[in-house]
């Protein structure tokens, strides 16, 4: 049995580490590549009103590693900044910047879900009347968190850190799933590949057994697809918050 991790490639690196370490076979198949935002300049613009903002939400550990990619030369995070993590995943990356802990508000490690509403629970009891935010993320997302901030009085902007573009191609995964699969806990983790599959009927009938692993949020992840129940199904903790 083998654990394709679809995540994009630096978070399924850490993943397919994680889950070796708990003796569980996996291989990285990213289905999403990151790249540079297509308007550098916003981001540029955005490290230099940060001293002006009460809190800067980063979505996911991309957001935050590519917004600090392109920080100015000098520039350093203000003292007085509060940086909004949904996950722990992105409280590592933002840790791995530089921003200090004390000024990270996160979902304890052990909450039940990590997402826009887990971080607004940290965040509700704060005055944000006329509050200035940054949300920091790719192009596109959930406006949730937003609203809710507005709703509060915040003054609202987003600046996209990344795109989301095709993957490059691997190797080990292409094989996986172009191959005919060699036992019932063998499956492939692509979208992709489950689009392909409607195209044509398939040459083999439904496996049973074969199974999601989901990831420790309140919603299914589609990022981890695995194989028979009898496998660990929580992946350590680490890059739980989306990408």
């Amino acid at each position: 049995m083998k654990v394709l991790v679809t995540r994009p490639a630096a978070q399924a690196a850490e993943w397919v580490a994680q889950l070796a370490a708990r003796g569980i076979d996996a291989a990285a198949l990213p289905l999403i590549g990151i790249a540079a935002p297509a308007d550098r300049a916003a981001v540029e613009a955005a490290w230099h009103a940060l001293a002006g903002q009460a809190l800067v939400v980063f979505v996911s550990p991309n957001a935050a590693e590519q917004f600090f990619a392109l920080r100015p030369v000098g520039a350093a995070w203000p003292a007085h900044v509060i940086a909004g993590s949904p996950g722990p995943g992105t409280t590592q990356a933002l840790c791995a910047q530089g921003v200090p802990p004390g000024q990270i508000v996160a979902p304890a490690a052990d909450a039940p879900q990590f997402d826009s509403e887990a971080l607004w629970a940290q965040l509700e009891g704060r005055d944000w009347q006329r509050a200035g935010v940054t949300i920091v993320r790719g192009d596109g997302g959930r406006e949730w968190l937003a609203d809710t901030l507005r709703s509060r009085g915040a003054a609202v902007s987003f600046v996209t850190a990344y795109r989301r573009v095709p993957p490059t191609p691997m190797r080990a995964g292409v094989r996986c799933c172009s191959r005919r699969p060699e036992s019932p806990g063998d499956t492939c983790g692509s979208s992709a590949a489950r689009r392909r599959s409607t195209s044509s009927p398939p040459s083999h009938p439904p496996r049973p057994g074969a199974q999601h692993v989901r990831s420790p949020r309140t919603r299914a992840s589609p990022n981890v697809r695995a194989a028979p129940a009898s496998a660990p199904a929580a992946p350590p903790a680490g890059n739980r918050d989306r990408g």
